[in-house]
């Protein structure tokens, strides 16, 4: 495993904590490196391990599941087929791609029991209805749930774990980075925002001499693959969310960001396009963001599903999805980013990156907008809205996102007039160094993952 996850750990302390009693359901979307984690867990924490491809495995591991009144034989099949020897309480079992063969998340509920040996899943699409539709799903699970590398993983692969204590402390006295350092922070965040989190686009971007080129070429295989799926999986609407995906970018271009339904299908509504946005959401390719009505009770009980964003789960696919190769190099398009010189197009890949960054976090996404008749406008905008997710002393953190270095902050100051009393802290992200201004913290991008 060339770059080291927080996962990880997670991991272990399922290992440590359940000891044999669930499994481990991994969940996320296709290419994040779900496997080569529970792999890398197999070979380090374990004596022995087995890894089922479902995408590959023989009829005889599939047929072996139809009866399982004899683990004994059960076992003694993977095992022989695998070529590997299995050690009670000392062994791995892993069930890759899991959505391929439901059956096999099922038959879970009975090797749990048995109790010889740890069993770890992974897949994408875990709750699709044509995935589970047919199966009793297992209440001897543990979810988890992960996501692209994170900045500071990608830090760390970089070599720059000096400088992410640097920032985690500055962050924590409330001060600037030098203003070298801040220069330096800014560039890693702007290369990570192109790459993206992908495992295969990160590696290919530094061993080619932090080629951001040979990262594209990375991203473009994986879209193919989510289009794969748009197409295999979403048999019904498969359509319908094909257009939403396809049309991901020209909605974040656009000053408002929401999806607007009449420009796929004229007369649509979001009634029709429940499933198809779920199945977007369930597969983790694009993080759903829905405004709130009123932030003062909580954000879930006052979601509006017709007013919603759609960002892509990866930012450094969001700029592969959003333009061609020759797009890229006619425009010069990472060089106007590393250079900070933004148009509307690129400025939307810091928005999404602070999405990505919040979802990661295991937040859901919500923003807050006020429409004012007088001025047939929206005259208060957030782009987003945290909690502190307290059930007694609810306190909201408004965020919004400034690429600009001049900007106003009349939306936080209306938005202050109108839910003042459960505002705890303002947020300011934007491309200069940290400032705190009474109540309002003003940060650069590379230092909101550590803000939670």
């Amino acid at each position: 495993m060339e770059i080291e996850r927080k996962i990880y750990t997670q991991i272990l302390e399922w290992k440590q904590n359940c000891n044999g009693t669930k499994a481990l359901l991994i969940e996320g979307a296709r290419r994040i490196g779900k496997s080569t984690v529970a792999e890398e867990i197999g070979k380090k924490e374990y004596k022995s391990y087995i890894v089922i491809d479902f995408n590959k495995a023989s009829k005889k591991i599939l047929n072996s599941f139809d009866d399982l009144t004899n683990l004994d034989i059960f076992f003694q099949t993977i095992s022989l087929e695998y070529n590997k020897r299995l050690y009670p309480r000392e062994s791995l079992i892993i069930f890759d791609e899991i959505q391929k063969f439901p059956k096999a998340r099922e038959a879970i509920k009975y090797l749990v029991a048995d109790g010889r040996y740890d069993f770890i899943e992974t897949g994408s699409l875990i709750s699709i209805r044509e995935n589970v539709e047919s199966i009793t799903l297992p209440s001897e699970e543990r979810k988890i749930k992960m996501y692209p590398v994170d900045f500071e993983e990608f830090m760390i692969y970089m070599n720059e774990e000096i400088l992410l204590d640097y920032i985690k402390e500055c962050y924590k006295n409330k001060q600037p980075l030098d203003q070298k350092m801040h220069q330096k922070a800014m560039h890693l965040f702007k290369e990570y925002m192109l790459v993206g989190g992908m495992p295969q686009a990160i590696v290919a971007f530094a061993k080619n001499g932090r080629d951001f080129a040979a990262a594209d070429v990375e991203k473009r295989d994986i879209l193919g693959l989510y289009r794969d799926d748009i197409r295999k999986a979403a048999r019904r609407y498969n359509s319908k969310v094909s257009a939403l995906f396809e049309n991901i970018p020209a909605y974040l271009s656009t000053h408002e960001k929401k999806i607007v339904l009449k420009a796929i299908e004229p007369g649509a509504c979001f009634d029709k396009y429940d499933d198809p946005l779920f199945w977007l959401d369930d597969s983790m390719i694009c993080n759903l963001c829905y405004k709130c009505n009123d932030p003062n009770v909580g954000f879930a009980l006052n979601k509006n599903e017709s007013a919603v964003k759609c960002y892509m789960g990866d930012t450094g696919l969001l700029v592969s999805l959003a333009f061609n190769e020759n797009e890229i190099m006619d425009a010069q398009l990472y060089k106007q980013i590393m250079n900070d010189r933004l148009s509307l197009n690129e400025g939307m890949l810091y928005e999404n990156a602070i999405a990505q960054m919040i979802v990661a976090k295991g937040r859901k996404l919500y923003f807050y907008t006020r429409y004012s008749v007088e001025k047939h406008r929206n005259d208060i905008e957030i782009d987003f809205l945290l909690s502190n997710e307290s059930k007694t002393n609810f306190r909201v953190f408004p965020i919004e996102v400034k690429l600009s270095k001049n900007y106003t902050t009349t939306s936080l100051g209306r938005f202050k007039e109108m839910f003042g009393k459960k505002i705890a802290s303002q947020y300011i992200i934007h491309p200069k160094n940290l400032t705190v201004d009474g109540d309002i913290v003003r940060i650069p991008p590379y230092m909101f993952g550590v803000i939670f």
